[in-house]
């Protein structure tokens, strides 16, 4: 007996003649995440194997596959002969020795001289017969299931368990994005949900030092690293808009302070995003969460963006549920961290919530624009993750 990863993909099925395309893609990040594990990535009739690995490195395995985006789900299976005392030798291995359990067989061999009823009730009773009452059958609410895949050429698969993927499509399949990262928690989110459906995310942060501190800074760099782990790697840059603020906190009515500095921020970004090659914008933006996320305050940041669709996947979210996909992704932890991001500089007491167009083009007449955005541009510095 061998032990083996079973790996499988999900959507990809639904790609018809495209599909070698997304494989091909697929493949790739597996490879990526599997580099430094000694170990062998295969592909075998329409499925994917990782084999010759480490017992004591399963679990890592496991854990990196489980972040690749475009796998439906994983088994930690024995790879045995498909003849009957074979697949007992290799069912006695995984199953327990008492309890509740069934059998489920998959026989992907049609070939095979038992159908999968057959195999189900033969092992069944072996396993019953070689632990005397210890085990019973329930086929309805088992404790434990032992699943049987015959394939072809000879060979079954005998595992526990199904473990799931992060599904979606494999990223790079969908283009380039660039996403606003906060230090918050919606923003990584919205990354790692444009991830999912195949896009390769580059991330942009906006920064007030000395107004803000380092921490701040490093804080973004770890979520950057966490939200890399999904994406493949990430690029991250930062810029700092600190004299934008003070120019704003300066010369325009400070309960405009949030919408103008926005304003500016997706200016910058859609720029920025031409020149790195990105096609939309990602922010972490949810309907009515806060002053900034009115229809009317997105209205005002959308207005600004000359030719790049703004994608906001997090618009319909409620907090608690952006909550529970930051805590399943790692990120949650991160980015509660009391360190304060640019937005909270020279905050006003009561911002407005919905922020008129021509208030604000008036206000912004104020401000020398394209000279505010060329001295941000002169700070930007490029981390790659």
């Amino acid at each position: 007996m061998e032990k083996v990863i079973i790996v499988r993909y999900g959507e990809l099925y639904l790609k018809g003649k495209n599909r070698g395309f997304f494989e091909r893609a697929l493949e790739n990040n597996i490879t990526r995440v599997l580099q430094g594990i000694d170990c062998t990535f295969v592909k075998q009739a329409g499925r994917y194997f990782v084999r010759d690995f480490a017992e004591e490195q399963t679990d890592e395995i496991i854990d990196k596959l489980k972040k690749v985006f475009g796998l439906h789900s994983m088994s930690v299976a024995l790879q045995t002969t498909s003849d009957m005392p074979s697949i007992l030798q290799a069912a006695k291995a995984v199953c327990p020795s008492c309890g509740t359990f069934k059998v489920e067989t998959h026989r992907g061999d049609k070939k095979y001289p038992l159908t999968s009823v057959e195999v189900s009730r033969e092992l069944g009773g072996l396993l019953l017969a070689e632990y005397k009452g210890a085990l019973k059958v329930d086929v309805h609410n088992p404790s434990f299931t032992v699943q049987v895949d015959i394939r072809e050429h000879g060979v079954a698969l005998v595992f526990a368990e199904f473990i799931e993927g992060a599904n979606g499509m494999p990223v790079g399949t969908a283009g380039r994005g660039m996403l606003l990262l906060s230090g918050g928690i919606d923003s990584p989110v919205a990354g790692h949900m444009m991830a999912k459906r195949g896009m390769n995310v580059d991330c942009l942060h906006f920064h007030s030092y000395p107004y803000t501190n380092m921490q701040a800074k490093e804080k973004v760099v770890e979520l950057a690293h966490i939200l890399a782990q999904y994406t493949g790697g990430t690029r991250l840059y930062t810029v700092s808009v600190t004299h934008i603020q003070e120019a704003i906190h300066e010369k325009c009515k400070p309960e405009l302070m949030i919408t103008l500095l926005r304003r500016f921020m997706f200016r910058i970004a859609e720029r920025h995003a031409k020149r790195c090659g990105a096609q939309c914008l990602i922010t972490g933006e949810s309907l009515g969460q806060v002053a900034s996320q009115t229809i009317e305050g997105m209205t005002s940041s959308n207005s600004v963006v000359e030719d790049l669709p703004v994608l906001r996947p997090l618009v319909g979210f409620d907090k608690n549920e952006i909550i529970e996909r930051s805590v399943k992704m790692g990120a949650y932890e991160t980015s509660i961290l009391p360190f304060e991001d640019c937005c909270t500089v020279f905050l006003p007491d009561f911002p407005a919530i919905r922020p008129k167009l021509c208030d604000i083009e008036r206000e912004e007449n104020k401000l020398d624009i394209e000279g505010l955005i060329e001295q941000a541009f002169q700070s930007i510095e490029k981390i790659k993750i």
